[in-house]
């Protein structure tokens, strides 16, 4: 996958979570979405893309991101599975050019420079302190499990992508990996909001920014306990069709400092 830009030092990452969109929806992104050849590299999509996971409206999501001249990435959300029709939503998008992951990761080259994307849904269990536990009853156990898998998902390809000599590594996820950008939602919800899983996985292998939604009452910006920096992407919070990031090129590094643009 390449995003065919000129050589420079940065790579310029736009992002938007949360965009539910529905039959009555067509259109409504794409004139913003035509506009990132001009301003960004590549354009993840973290999460509920559709209202209620159908292929139908996956079909709406499809025909915003196809044939834009950037790569488009993107992970589901919990309404996209809501239908039990995600198989489908993945096969449309992925129809339309968009690079759906769960648990692997993406490769986009900017410049000289390789750009890696690990991306995985997450899931529930909530932050250090004020998280659910392996124990006790097998629904609790197998709850608090798949959030573990979902990290080691991430921790794996991130890794991957390292040993890749990617220059630049995101974290691309649905569910937050911190509370800071949950700021602003009720706190008896943290809990399904996220988990410290995710950032555990995310500080183990590193990443130079990690990008998620779900939070529409939260807040934009975050950071892990490691330092890499954590921004909530989901439409409400960024009130915009996407928010755009810069990211420094040309070392491999963990994580690296960078400024968001917007």
């Amino acid at each position: 996958m390449a995003a065919g830009r000129a050589v420079r030092d940065v790579v310029r990452v736009a992002a938007v979570g949360d965009i539910h969109l529905g039959p009555d929806c067509g259109g409504l992104l794409r004139p913003a979405f035509e506009t990132l050849p001009e301003s960004a590299d590549v354009l993840l999509l973290a999460g509920d893309l559709t209202r209620h996971g159908t292929v139908a409206e996956a079909e709406v999501v499809a025909e915003e991101v196809r044939d834009l001249d950037v790569p488009v990435v993107a992970v589901l959300g919990n309404h996209d599975y809501d239908a039990g029709q995600e198989e489908g939503v993945t096969r449309t998008l992925e129809a339309a050019g968009v690079d759906v992951l769960e648990g692997r990761a993406a490769r986009v080259t900017v410049g000289e420079h390789m750009v890696g994307i690990a991306g995985v849904k997450g899931f529930c269990g909530g932050f250090a302190g004020r998280s659910a536990g392996e124990f006790g009853e097998p629904e609790m156990k197998a709850f608090v499990r798949t959030t573990r898998r979902a990290a080691d998902a991430l921790r794996h390809a991130l890794a991957g992508l390292a040993a890749d000599g990617c220059r630049v590594r995101i974290a691309l996820t649905h569910f937050s990996p911190v509370p800071d950008t949950l700021a602003g939602e009720p706190l008896e919800i943290y809990p399904f909001l996220g988990s410290y899983l995710l950032a555990e996985a995310i500080d183990a292998a590193g990443a130079d920014l990690a990008v998620h939604g779900h939070a529409h009452l939260g807040a934009e910006h975050g950071t892990t306990a490691g330092g890499v920096r954590v921004r909530n992407v989901a439409q409400p919070v960024i009130d915009r069709a996407f928010a755009l990031y810069d990211l420094p090129l040309g070392r491999l590094s963990v994580p690296l400092p960078a400024s968001d643009r917007a």
